[in-house]
Parts: structure tokens; sequence; C-alpha cells
């Protein structure tokens, strides 16, 4: 039984590593890596046999940034003329949770995109419908478990995790920016970004 609790950790361990996501750097890989061996050193002989249901959002990190979801900013506006920074994830996509944690807790990070742009936090997944631009756009079939059509639009039918999209303050794509990123390689390419 517990060789098979070993099995099923060094699955899901790889699992996360591995996924569609694109790749990071080598710490978080170990990171993972670290955390599966604390996992299975820990791991006690009760058996929990009722599922666990994992939440379809994602959850506020806890130092992370402050996002908005599609709705509100279809319901704010842009009355400050701000650019939008919209981070494209999915629930299972290792990579967008270790760029959550490393990345978006960074305080230059979080100061300068407080600072410039509105950030949106966008499952790629999401069932309901999403409002954009005067337009509404419907969940598909596809994929692992669906995807959101509006997500498809943003990337440009580039179906990566995690990305980021920058719009103008029209909500016009600038650039799509697929990958995992630190806090020094995002504050330079959001930097770049101030004469677009």
């Amino acid at each position: 039984m517990m060789r098979l609790r070993y099995l099923a950790l060094a699955i899901m361990a790889c699992l996360l590593v591995f996924t569609n996501c694109d790749s990071g750097d080598a710490s978080a890989v170990a990171k993972t890596n670290e955390a599966t061996k604390k996992t299975e050193t820990t791991t006690t002989k009760t058996v929990n046999t009722t599922p666990v249901k994992k939440p379809k959002t994602s959850t506020p990190i806890e130092g992370g940034m402050e996002w908005l979801s599609f709705d509100e900013v279809e319901q704010m506006g842009n009355k400050d003329g701000k650019k939008y920074l919209v981070d494209v994830y999915t629930s299972w996509c290792g990579w967008c949770k270790v760029m959550d944690k490393q990345t978006f807790t960074d305080d230059g990070v979080k100061d300068y995109v407080a600072e410039n742009f509105h950030p949106v936090k966008f499952d790629a997944e999401r069932k309901t419908p999403i409002p954009f631009n005067g337009k509404e756009y419907e969940w598909m079939p596809g994929g692992r478990k669906g995807i959101n059509k509006l997500a498809v639009e943003l990337l440009g039918g580039r179906m990566s995790y995690p990305s980021l999209v920058y719009l103008d303050k029209n909500m016009n794509k600038i650039k799509v920016s697929p990958g995992f990123k630190k806090p020094d390689q995002l504050l330079t390419e959001l930097k770049a970004l101030e004469n677009m």
C-alpha cells in the first residue's frame, strides 16, 4: 500500500513538472522534488477515501498581487488609462502556481504593476461566459478540461500556460508572452512596454 502511495506521489510530481506548461527555472523543479520528498516522509497510514474537489479559480496567494476578473474589468471601465496585464493560467499548471508564489509576490513586481497596469487573472478553462470588448465568450470542449474561446483568441491559438497577455488601454492586444518568468525577467518585460 505504501509503495502505491509513493508511486502516486511520484507520478503527481512528474505531472506537475511536465504538464503542458512552458519550462521554467531549475530551482522551481528542485522545490517541487523537495516538496514531494517531504510529503513522502510525512505520509501517515490513514487512507482518506473521500474525493477532494479542487477550486476552479486561482486562490489568492498571501502577499501576492490583487487581481481583477474580466467581469470586474467590464464593469469598472478604464478611467486612468492604464494598460492591462492578463495572466492566463489553468488549475493544473504547475509553473502557473510557481509564478504566483515566486514572481507575483515580489514587491518590485507588485509595485510596478499596480502603478502601470490593471492586473487580470484569467482561467483559460473557465466554463461560465466571459464578457470582453462587448462580446461574450463561451466555454467549449477540448484539451484537458475544455477551453474558453476568449483564451483561444487572446493567445492566438497557442495554448501555453502560464502566458501573459498585454493589452493597451482600449483592450487591444499588444503582445503575448508565454512561459514562466522570474521577477527580474518580468520587470524587464513590463518596462519594455512603456512606450507601446
